[in-house]
């Protein structure tokens, strides 16, 4: 018997964001879409008005060996979309290397618009696939916050960068406009971390990481971001440097601290003692007009603790997006 009803023209995994500004002044969602395993959740009653908020959940708590999740994201003109996690996205185990878990997400961010994504780490557990794709193509004045970051996977089970592949790949262009004869590729970040492909000298990707337990990318650009970035940039040109040293006496030294500092002065103080103790490590670049943040440590705990006290410290994600950006970071 033929149904009467038409078929359906939705996938699993799909899902589709679509954010403008409303007749207020205010962002809201135009469309939110989604079918399993991907997951999305917007407050119907947000907290804040500086953009609209939308949760990246997947059904079960994470992706399952072989799931594929494929999200498209339009912000219009002068909206703010913020998009958080619930927790970590966990990659369970795949039963076989060749079954993969893929996750795609390609976002457009028209003029004057800004997309904040702060998630919650990918953490891929042992024996697991995974493969990931971003793609953002922003117009000329779009702004954009992203940060992408994995973990060792279960350190409480032993899991030490115990699963097969992943593989991630952020890529952000500009769209064409005006004068412009097609899009430009800014920034084209990848990482892959492959068991069966380690170093000839160390003979598992445990021993490559060098113990470290979490690696993350933060990528800002557009004008929105431009305070965050050069914050970033002159932070990371007032580390110590490999062969500096202060040779003053230590009565010198505490007498400094004594005569007192400034309370950015004394923020920057307690973070370097803080990035010593915790063992992280952190480099940030100019590039083609994005800003490009590395960061690594031996902990997970360390690298988010680090990560939210540069973005709280700095202050204008809360401003722009409102304190909810945050959530997954502090």
């Amino acid at each position: 018997m033929n149904s009467p009803f038409p078929k359906s023209s939705s996938a699993a995994g799909e899902g589709k964001i679509i954010a403008r500004l409303q007749p207020d002044g205010v962002s809201g969602l135009e469309t939110i879409t989604y079918q399993y395993p991907l997951k999305l959740i917007s407050p119907s009653k947000p907290a804040e008005d500086k953009s609209v908020l939308v949760f990246l959940l997947s059904y079960g708590g994470g992706l399952v060996g072989g799931d594929q999740v494929n999200l498209s994201i339009q912000v219009h003109p002068q909206a703010k979309l913020t998009i958080v996690t619930q927790g970590h996205t966990k990659v369970f185990t795949s039963t076989k290397t060749d079954i993969v878990t893929r996750q795609t997400m390609r976002a457009q961010v028209a003029s004057g618009g800004a997309l904040c994504l702060l998630p919650d780490p990918v953490q891929p557990f042992a024996g697991s696939v995974y493969e990931q794709t971003q793609i953002f193509e922003l117009a000329k004045d779009a702004s954009l916050c992203l940060l992408d970051w994995v973990t060792q996977g279960r350190s409480a089970r032993g899991e030490d960068w115990s699963f097969v592949r992943w593989l991630g790949r952020n890529e952000v262009w500009t769209l064409p406009g005006g004068d412009d004869s097609g899009a430009r590729l800014l920034v084209r970040d990848s990482l892959l971390l492959d068991s069966a492909q380690a170093h000839p000298q160390m003979k598992t990707l445990r021993e490559s990481m060098h113990a470290i337990g979490i690696m993350g990318t933060l990528i800002l650009r557009g004008p929105l971001m431009k305070s965050l970035g050069e914050f970033f940039l002159a932070e990371f040109t007032a580390l110590p440097r490999i062969g500096a040293r202060d040779w003053r006496s230590e009565d010198a030294k505490k007498a400094e601290v004594i005569e007192g500092l400034s309370t950015a002065e004394t923020w920057r103080r307690d973070r370097l003692k803080m990035e010593k103790e915790s063992g992280l490590l952190w480099s940030a670049a100019l590039v083609r007009g994005c800003v490009v943040v590395k960061f690594g440590a031996p902990e997970v705990e360390a690298g988010r603790t680090w990560i939210g006290s540069m973005l709280v410290q700095e202050g204008s994600i809360g401003e722009i997006f409102g304190d909810h950006a945050l959530l997954c970071v502090r």
